[in-house]
């Protein structure tokens, strides 16, 4: 029997080492005593004797203590298997004490499987290819695509997914949440992370969705990470408790299975809904069953929303947005009508700076109008343009509205676009640049637990233009691609394409001098050469056809001031003299504005 601890081991071989001597000493103690002539040899012995006895009952008394401890400590050791995990007891309420299966994802299988006496808890590691390395977030997130399709259908890159058939009786999916290079200043844009969120998003829906479409399974998610999962995701409202690193969610699946069925980035169009017709939750949104309204959970509240702040002079903007809205519901897709019991709201938020002779104007352009409090940008400069566009946030509040579709006041619709209220958020166009999305238009779902978090990240979040758009971009890294004529920026690299407006554009967003900040005539954003990247006259002429639509009382709200019409005719007489080739400034001036000035 060898010892088992190092103070046992010291003493037993001390033990041994004076056994030795004292066999050593017995030997050689009749030579001694001859050799020298020594008396009392059997005293010695008899000394020598008694000394190993009391280390022999020394030695068993310290490893019999040995042994008694060692008991304790396996005891408590055995204990520790019958514990119940933290993760367990943030879930313990909501399982009710019934036996439950758990998935373990991006968890070793050398780590400990959570065991609990009495068989409550099983579990089984969820088994699944990692993403290869060599795949970088910017291929899911290009600049740009062939969105008609003239060189083939757009793809994306493959991320293995465990065989969902294997794991369809989960009751609880439990992940580590890959948090390598996370920091509190930008956003996390990991591949393997994405993998991570979108396996334990599709193990949730395989097994909380029943066959029948108005049954699911509860099912549960358990996040292992400070980085916490993906909020574009795993949405805030459905998170139930969270302890230090641990996030438990109970998902809401009819929204999760929406997201499982969208690209895996921009990298393909979004659809709103997937196109072979026999997912269970695209019968909620068949025809008949919404005639017959046996589901009137989808008769959601909805509304176009846009902000004025800090200044009056997008406010004939947002009067024209809202005509162009209007106009457009006269080709109101049936379908879509068919899933609101009601008309969508137009609502424009606006800070003191609106004054109410403006407001009196916006209500009779159709906009119900509420005041805010504005949100400085804590990384503009004072006085910037974007000093105040974190405003924008404020659409997270409008939490008694399902659904909202945000739009700049700067942008003009030309087709009727109730159709992106299917859409999940958050979806939007391409900026074309980098992995970055353009935020003038966004589906948006309210959420004041969202607008909590959104407040408390600005000031830790970098935003890469000062404003709300690089802010958002690095909080929502994960977004749905709409096709650029949803929101057609006017912004243009070559000559030739700012002559051909595609006619079937859903918007136009009016990037560079407004139209109603020029004269009538032509786009004034020819006169400086920096801006004819946003000239075109094709884009010009259809904002002023939507303005002849709108009645006098309202077209007043778009007149010249003395200021910017003299800003106008500065930047003309340039253009003259620099005799830019476009040669706009040949034009004569017809604008009946310029001789009807306004305050």
């Amino acid at each position: 029997m060898f010892p088992r601890k190092g103070k046992t081991c010291r003493i037993h071989f001390c033990l041994f080492s004076l056994l030795h001597l004292n066999v050593k000493s017995s030997t050689q103690a009749p030579k001694m005593a001859v050799q020298s002539r020594r008396p009392y040899p059997t005293l010695f012995t008899l000394s020598m004797t008694l000394l190993s006895s009391s280390l022999v009952i020394l030695v068993v008394f310290f490893e019999s203590k040995y042994n008694i401890s060692d008991t304790v400590k396996q005891a408590q050791t055995d204990s520790q298997v019958f514990t119940y995990p933290r993760w367990f007891d943030l879930v313990r309420e909501e399982i009710n004490g019934k036996k439950i299966k758990v998935g373990l994802v991006n968890f070793d299988d050398e780590e400990p499987a959570y065991k609990i006496h009495g068989s409550v808890l099983s579990t089984v590691h969820v088994r699944f290819d990692h993403v290869s390395k060599t795949i970088k977030w910017g291929d899911f997130f290009p600049d740009w695509i062939d969105e008609d399709e003239e060189f083939g259908l757009p793809s994306c890159p493959t991320i293995p997914m465990p065989r969902l058939e294997d794991y369809r009786d989960l009751d609880i999916v439990m992940a580590r949440v890959p948090c390598d290079g996370w920091t509190r200043t930008s956003g996390l844009r990991d591949v393997f992370r994405l993998q991570v969120n979108l396996v334990v998003a599709n193990l949730l829906v395989e097994s909380g969705w029943v066959m029948e479409p108005d049954v699911k399974r509860a099912v549960y998610a358990v996040f292992v990470g400070s980085c916490g999962p993906m909020p574009e995701i795993f949405r805030c409202d459905d998170l139930l408790r969270k302890a230090g690193d641990h996030w438990v969610y109970k998902p809401e699946l009819r929204r999760l299975k929406q997201k499982v069925l969208m690209p895996l980035g921009s990298c393909q169009i979004a659809q709103p809904y997937a196109k072979t017709g026999k997912e269970v939750w695209r019968y909620f949104l068949s025809e008949d069953k919404v005639k017959k309204q046996e589901y009137s959970v989808f008769h959601q509240k909805e509304a176009y929303v846009t902000i004025l702040h800090s200044s009056e002079a997008y406010v004939c903007g947002a009067i024209a947005l809202a005509q162009s809205i209007i106009l457009s519901n006269s080709t109101r897709d049936p379908f879509f009508n068919l899933l609101s019991n009601s008309a969508r709201d137009l609502l424009l938020l606006h800070d003191e700076n609106i004054s109410p002779k403006s407001l009196t104007g916006l209500r009779a352009a159709g906009w119900k109008t509420r005041q805010i409090e504005r949100i400085r940008s804590p990384f503009a400069k004072k006085g910037s343009y974007n000093e105040w566009n974190y405003s924008k946030l404020r659409i997270w509040l409008l939490t008694w509205y399902d659904k909202v579709i945000f739009i700049d006041a700067d942008v003009l619709v030309l087709k009727n676009m109730d159709g992106l209220f299917v859409y999940p958020p958050l979806s939007v166009a391409s900026n074309y640049d980098k992995t970055l999305f353009n935020s003038g238009i966004m589906v948006v779902e309210p959420s004041l637990c969202m607008f909590e978090d959104l407040m408390m990240k600005r000031l830790e979040v970098d935003s890469y233009d000062g404003g709300d758009q690089g802010f958002l971009n690095e909080v929502f890294t994960w977004w749905h691609r709409l096709p650029s004529k949803v929101n057609f920026r006017k912004i243009f690299q070559r000559n030739g394409s700012r002559k051909n407006i595609p006619d079937d554009l859903s918007a136009i967003h009016y990037l560079g001098l407004k139209p109603w900040m020029c004269y009538r005539d032509y786009d004034c954003n020819w006169d400086m050469k920096e801006r004819q990247i946003f000239a075109s006259d094709k884009a010009h002429e259809k904002w002023w056809q939507v303005y002849d639509t709108m009645p006098e009382n309202l077209q007043q709200y778009c007149g010249l001031t003395e200021n910017r019409d003299s800003r106008i005719k500065k930047w003309r007489k340039i253009a003259r003299y620099l005799r830019l080739p476009d040669e706009h400034w040949r034009i004569g001036v017809k604008d009946p504005r310029q001789y009807n000035l306004v305050q």
